[in-house]
């Protein structure tokens, strides 16, 4: 949008020609901030999506990041990083007050004020296995940072089902499952056979040879005879988390559209 289109937007908004739900819709999509020659930092994205822009770590130094962190602190109380290997974070914890390193999911934060739950729902992450939990602790840290409530289920795979089944009740109260899983990947058709809620099936790189990084259990999970599955990439755990955050906000949306809030008839 160049100087005189915004000019004509916001007369038109003044003199009633436009309103001002259309003037927000036009001007949401605009600013930007250019950080040198690397970077151009999008503080709209919240608006637009409902969360704000996360920074991916690999392959930029830790400069740029530091940069594009403190230029997104200014709108944002909590910034995140995502696939932080341990060295970079040390380097980045010595420039940044209050920045956290959560170790096992590799991701770096700022947080400015207190995490609190702002979003109603609860995000329940099963793990299949020890070896899966890297990713189950990236979907878990990155939903906890958006201020979701999550329930964690670690080592729960189908060598042992009795596992999963002495947690029956805790999954069937979850409003939404993040079920990660490597080897054959059977364990979110499982899941989904147990439950009334989504479930996004997280496929790992864990496993033997003919797992080939993880392509065996993803396709096991886009094979799933359960219905209501939905299935990220490989070793994901971030995008399943935003997807599962997704899916309880437009939730709670439509909720609050109907005759009194949903609540009775």
């Amino acid at each position: 949008m160049t100087p005189d289109s915004l000019q004509q937007l916001l007369a038109a908004i003044a003199s009633g020609h436009t309103s001002s739900q259309e003037g927000f819709e036009q001007l949401k999509h605009l600013s930007f901030q250019a950080i040198d020659d690397f970077a151009k930092v999008d503080h709209q994205r919240q608006l637009r999506t409902g969360f704000p822009e996360v920074v991916w770590g690999p392959g930029k130094t830790p400069e740029q990041i530091e940069q594009i962190v403190q230029a997104l602190a200014v709108h944002n109380p909590v910034v995140m990083v995502t696939r932080v290997e341990p060295a970079v974070a040390d380097i980045l914890g010595e420039r940044i007050p209050l920045l956290h390193y959560y170790a096992q999911a590799k991701i770096c934060a700022l947080l400015q004020t207190p995490l609190q739950v702002k979003h109603p729902g609860t995000i329940g992450i099963l793990s299949a296995g020890t070896a899966d939990l890297p990713v189950a602790e990236e979907a878990a840290t990155t939903a906890s940072l958006c201020g979701f409530k999550v329930e964690k289920i670690w080592d729960v795979g189908v060598a042992g089902l009795h596992r999963l089944l002495s947690h029956r009740a805790l999954i069937q109260s979850m409003d939404v499952l993040i079920v990660v899983a490597g080897m054959e990947g059977a364990l979110p058709s499982v899941v989904a056979g147990l439950v009334d809620c989504p479930v996004i099936g997280v496929p790992t790189s864990v496993g033997y040879g003919t797992s080939f990084g993880g392509v065996a259990p993803l396709l096991t999970m886009l094979n799933s005879c359960a219905v209501g599955v939905a299935v990220v990439n490989i070793d994901n755990g971030f995008g399943a988390a935003m997807l599962a955050g997704q899916i309880l906000r437009t939730g709670d949306r439509l909720k609050s559209a109907l005759p009194h809030g949903g609540q009775g008839r």
